[in-house]
């Protein structure tokens, strides 16, 4: 009885340890052989096209300052100001008006697709002339303009500028920016963008960022999301790098909306080229994962010279003849120090996380890192693009 049950407790080891190793093999197969992929939301990496902002402008007065508008020579504030006056039916002499309570600005705002008439803008104002500060200041009705030139909205209201600026006689103090500022929801829209969405039996979709492998893969997901097969039409086919043209089947008529929230939640496995962007002004530098780097060896080493000089005193004695002078004489003294040399190898395919540790392990700055960005991808050992700001 008691050989029975080791026996059975035996076989029940035995085969829990080797559905162990079977599950622990399976798991380093797909590890091993799995190829790391960044999926993103089709929302987050592409638009409809048509559905977008629209850039209104509008040039507009804003009056009640403290005597910190434009001064009496801005000739556009005058102008501007006077034929207000004029079109209210109130005659005045151009050249009597005082503008330092007025300011010239730009308006603008943005128009957001499928806005509808009443909808209330943001709008941001900008001094035009030589106001000092539109604090306390209140925009004037200005009309805001398309790119066609029509009125699609109309702005008025009191500027927030965030800050201030204040003082005299020669000490003044500034907080923040005074001569731009907001008006929350300070334009009213007068007209609307015409777009005919629900009767469109074809969609385009536009990637941000040209790629064919992206555009593939994002016309790959919508047709099996949709469970196209290969024998039947795709719903989704990518006409070049940047364009996926989307089909509007027949269980989506009159359904548009539904159909791409539904493909705005998509996930796609995207690609993106290898690319480094520097910034020289600033002393950035981001670079993408995808950077590869081939065999090259790297030598960095500085050389500083270095110029000392002192002013040396000479005084005359305390009983020295009259006339004697108090001489300065400059003594220089220079020297020259080279840095130690390093070179540094790099194997093809170092990534970047490699080829970075490398570099600090020379003791490079962010700037000299710059240089011998540009010096490996002269030597075409730099499988990236280079973009310098």
């Amino acid at each position: 009885m008691i050989e029975r049950n080791w026996t059975h407790k035996r076989s029940y080891y035995l085969a829990n340890f080797i559905l162990f190793i079977y599950a622990m093999g399976l798991f380093l197969v797909l590890v091993l052989f799995s190829v790391p992929s960044h999926a993103a939301r089709i929302k987050d990496i592409a638009s409809i096209e048509g559905v977008r902002n629209n850039a209104l402008i509008g040039y507009g007065l804003v009056v009640g300052l403290n005597g910190t508008g434009d001064k009496t020579g801005t000739l556009f504030t005058v102008q501007s100001l006077s034929s207000m006056l004029t079109r209210m039916g109130i005659s005045v002499d151009p050249n009597a008006v005082k503008v330092k309570n007025v300011a010239a600005v730009m308006v603008t705002a943005v128009l957001p697709p499928f806005t509808r008439t009443g909808t209330q803008l943001d709008v941001v104002i900008s001094s035009l002339g030589d106001a000092t500060s539109l604090q306390g200041g209140t925009l004037l009705l200005t009309p805001l303009k398309g790119p066609d030139q029509s009125v699609y909205a109309v702005a008025q209201g009191s500027v927030s500028i965030g800050g201030f600026i204040g003082g005299g006689g020669g000490d003044s103090t500034q907080k923040n920016h005074p001569t731009a500022g907001r008006i929350p929801s300070g334009a009213l829209v007068e007209r609307e963008v015409p777009f005919e969405f629900a009767k469109m039996e074809r969609f385009k979709i536009l990637l941000r960022q040209q790629d064919f492998t992206t555009a593939l893969r994002l016309a790959e997901t919508i047709n099996k999301a949709f469970g196209a097969s290969s024998k039947s039409a795709p719903v989704a086919h990518p006409i070049d790098s940047a364009t996926v043209e989307l089909v509007v089947s027949h269980d989506y008529k009159g359904r548009e909306v539904a159909l791409l929230a539904m493909i705005e939640a998509l996930d796609v496995p995207i690609d993106f080229s290898a690319k480094v962007v520097v910034n020289e002004r600033t002393g950035t530098i981001v670079m993408g994962d995808q950077v590869r780097v081939s065999d090259v060896a790297i030598a960095h080493g500085n050389l500083t010279i270095r110029v000392k000089t002192e002013l040396q005193v000479s005084q005359p004695a305390a009983l020295a003849p009259r006339g004697s002078e108090t001489v300065i004489v400059p003594q220089q003294d220079s020297d020259v120090v080279e840095g130690d040399s390093k070179i540094v190898l790099m194997r093809g395919g170092t990534t970047i996380g490699t080829l970075i540790q490398g570099l600090n392990s020379i003791g490079v700055t962010p700037r000299d890192l710059i240089s011998i960005l540009q010096s490996i991808k002269a030597a075409g050992a730099l499988h990236a693009e280079l973009e310098i700001l």
